[in-house]
Formats: C-alpha cells, structure tokens, sequence
C-alpha cells in the first residue's frame, strides 16, 4: 500500500481533526477556570515541592479520600492523552514517539497551570500534580489512542483497497514495448 503521507486523508479526517481541536481548546478552558480560579478560604497549606509527599500523605487519609485526590489528580488533564493526537490526526506514527510526545505536551501543561497558581489566591503549588497529571495523560493515551489508530489503519487500508479495485478494470497486462536508443 502507497501512503500518500503520515496524515489521514479526506473530508471525514479533517473533520476529525477539527473536532478534536475544539475539543481540546474546550477543554484547556475548563481546566483554566477549575485550576486558575482564586477561592476564598480561610487557610491554606504551603507549597509540596517534594515529589511524592503529597501522594503519602492522601494515602494516610484513608482509601476513600486517597482515591478521589489521586483520581482527581489523574483525571484533570487525560482527556489530553486523546484530544493531542486526535488534533494531529496522524495515522502513521511510532506510537512510542506519540506517547512521548503527548505526556511531554501534557507534562509542560500540567507545569504552566502549576507555575500560574502562584499568582493566585488559595491555590496551591504542588509538585504531584504534575506527576499525576502526566500519568493521567499517559494512561488515557495507552488506552485509547493505540487501538484507535490501528482500526483507523485498516479503515483506510480497506477504503484504497476499494478503490484501487474500482478504478483499474481487469484488461489483462499491458504489454511492455523495449526502448532502443538512437545513435547520434
């Protein structure tokens, strides 16, 4: 099969590609006015700028409580492990360097908003959350985007087998004439 290029082709991929770029605008958005908001609170915590102690500490809280921060934590930014690549909308990628390139734009993602928060009143620095963040993005992109691209593949691959059926009709081989040079 010729490959016309590493993007999916046709109206039905740039629709694709435009669904998933405002959904990924849409969703950036939510995620400024939930991390980027001022509370008013009365008191607030310092800054956990060691990796880790965040995540121990929730875990002492019980499972319950452990499991909505952390799964919170997680859950904020993974819809970015589909909506990056699904804004790409590249077929044919190593899907190693895909996933390394989405947890990387979600890694510097989860950084900006966490870099912002210290402007803003009762928010809170936390180095965990960038940790969990990415890890969010990069399971979100595990299960979803491998699976996804390969049924896209086949998609493809069976749409130009089709084609190439309809637009070459069996009239047998052409016949190859041997070219000969003239002397000057």
């Amino acid at each position: 099969m010729q490959r016309q290029g590493s993007y999916c082709g046709g109206s039905a991929a740039i629709r694709v590609r435009a669904a998933g770029g405002v959904l990924l605008v849409a969703h950036l958005a939510l995620v400024a006015w939930i991390t980027l908001r001022p509370l008013d609170v009365d008191w607030v915590s310092a800054a956990n700028l060691r990796p880790f102690a965040g995540i121990r500490h929730d875990l002492t809280l019980g499972w319950e409580e452990a499991a909505c921060r952390i799964g919170r934590g997680l859950a904020l930014l993974a819809p970015l492990g589909v909506l990056l690549p699904m804004a790409n909308g590249r077929l044919f990628v190593s899907p190693l360097a895909s996933l390394a390139r989405t947890v990387a734009v979600g890694a510097f993602l989860s950084l900006g908003i966490e870099l912002l928060q210290t402007g803003v009143p009762g928010q809170v620095v936390d180095i965990d959350s960038i940790l969990l963040n990415a890890a969010g993005v990069a399971v979100a992109h595990l299960a979803v985007v491998p699976a996804a691209r390969a049924r896209l593949r086949r998609r493809e691959e069976t749409r130009h087998r089709t084609a190439l059926h309809r637009d070459d009709p069996a009239q047998g081989r052409t016949p190859t004439i041997p070219r000969v040079g003239i002397a000057p």
